[in-house]
């Protein structure tokens, strides 16, 4: 299923108002990846004759894309599944659909106790939506969650939902293999397999003529990206650097960004790539999870705090100006306070740019559920977690602090929410910055000064090259 400029046509109406065709309403919840699905799910009914709506009351299929990654994700689906009943409810022939991670973990759940659900699919299975909704049509549950070693989806160019028209993600790979005690993305998303470069590299084409400015890269560990294919009698070996590489090289005013990179695969290799071309954006999202050894051995995240800090200072000095993110999980089983204060020592240490922060959520059937005893008390989770955001939100603030003062190329992505005078967009390093439109538009690169800044954000304006 390969889509060309001559399709435009069809997909521009089948996102408008074509009553011809059956309208389906995709809401997504989770990460970055579950949104590319959507955006792939969108393109194969598209293709199939439905066409795609913002407005669930309008809807003949409503379809949620979920994540099984935390407890509160999976609670807010079946809140959200709750209501789309009352929407059935009004509308009696409205088809429900449960897609992605939740689809695979709890297919017979949903089914038995969603009454709701006509149809459960999980992320390996979106080619045969067209069928199950066929079949759900006639009154029989569709279902299909089998995992695949193979699908990659690499022939389907997927249709974008978000209509921002300035920045796109492109999934590189699917499944993973790190097999952390704690995930549940090996069960869910099944084992690691990397998409034909070529197929990658001609989305990212694709997305440059229809006027796209920034791709991100997307996989669960995008260091670990490989490929092989036979070029005469040699065998090729494309990595994760090299696929960046000529992704950079499409073209030299494309922004490129990549998520998520794993610590034990991230190799001097990738560094020296971001730092020769100037394209490629200096930020990297680098999951630490714990400061401390022992609990990082206990998560089998195969590396150490020293590793890590490694990584780091191979980072500072191959890439002085590039900004770290990171997760952070609070209460893993037996942590102590000592291995607490490790975490924090390590965020001092680092000075994480920014950082997403969770409290440890057992899921079902992981290592950890099975061979560890989750045994911090939840009110010790609780402070914890609290303790970790206080110290993050002085580093993101001193971080930003620090740009005051300094220039910086930003893409232009839209308009402030808070001011329609005003435009927001990012820096290289990630950095939201806030400033006033003068006569520029979205999608255009200016260079801004930042002037001020909030705990959260840059505050500049407009300056000549």
């Amino acid at each position: 299923m390969d889509f060309n400029a001559e399709d435009a046509s069809i997909f521009e109406s089948a996102l408008s108002d074509d009553s011809s065709r059956p309208k389906v309403y995709i809401e997504t919840y989770g990460c970055q990846m579950n949104v590319n699905d959507s955006e792939v799910v969108a393109s194969i009914l598209i293709a199939n004759g439905y066409a795609i709506t913002s407005n669930i009351n309008e809807a003949d299929v409503i379809l949620i894309n979920t994540c099984s990654i935390r407890e509160n994700a999976e609670t807010r689906v079946f809140g959200r599944i709750d209501l789309f009943g009352q929407v059935k409810k009004s509308k009696p022939s409205v088809l429900v659909g449960v897609l992605g991670c939740m689809a695979e973990r709890l297919k017979d759940q949903l089914l038995e106790e969603k009454k709701v659900v006509d149809l459960v699919v999980g992320p390996d299975a979106y080619r045969e939506l067209p069928v199950l909704l066929r079949a759900a049509e006639d009154g029989q549950k569709g279902i299909n969650v089998l995992l695949s070693r193979e699908e990659t989806y690499a022939d389907i160019s997927p249709v974008r939902l978000d209509k921002n028209g300035v920045s796109a993600f492109v999934s590189i790979m699917r499944g993973c293999n790190n097999m952390c005690s704690y995930c549940v993305v090996p069960y869910t998303r099944g084992a690691e397999r990397s998409r034909d470069p070529h197929t990658i590299v001609r989305e990212v084409q694709e997305l440059v003529d229809a006027g796209y400015r920034e791709v991100t890269l997307l996989g669960q560990n995008v260091n670990s990206y490989h490929w092989e294919e036979q070029k005469g009698l040699v065998k090729q070996k494309i990595s994760f650097s090299d696929l960046l590489e000529m992704v950079a090289l499409v073209d030299p005013r494309l922004r490129v960004r990549f998520s998520t990179s794993h610590p034990k695969d991230l190799t001097n290799e990738v560094l020296y790539t971001m730092a020769m071309y100037e394209n490629i954006c200096n930020h990297i999202h680098l999951p630490v999870q714990s400061g401390s050894t022992r609990i990082l051995q206990l998560m089998n995240r195969k590396y150490t705090r020293e590793d890590y800090l490694d990584r780091i200072k191979a980072i500072r000095s191959i890439i002085p100006d590039c900004s770290i993110s990171t997760d952070i999980i609070a209460g893993f089983c037996t942590e102590t306070e000592v291995d607490h204060d490790m975490t924090l020592s390590i965020m001092r240490e680092v000075g994480f740019d920014f950082a997403y922060m969770f409290k440890y959520s057992e899921r079902p059937n992981t290592k950890a559920a099975r061979q560890l005893k989750d045994d911090v008390p939840e009110e010790v989770k609780t402070r914890r977690l609290m303790e970790i955001i206080e110290l993050q939100g002085k580093l993101s603030e001193q971080s930003k602090k620090n740009d005051v003062g300094k220039r910086f190329e930003v893409l232009i992505e839209g308009e402030s929410k808070k001011s329609k005078d005003e435009f927001f967009g990012r820096t290289s390093q990630n950095k939201v910055v806030v400033f006033p439109k003068e006569n520029h538009k979205i999608g255009e690169f200016v260079f801004v000064e930042v002037t001020d800044c909030t705990p959260a954000t840059l505050i500049g304006h407009i300056v000549e090259e």
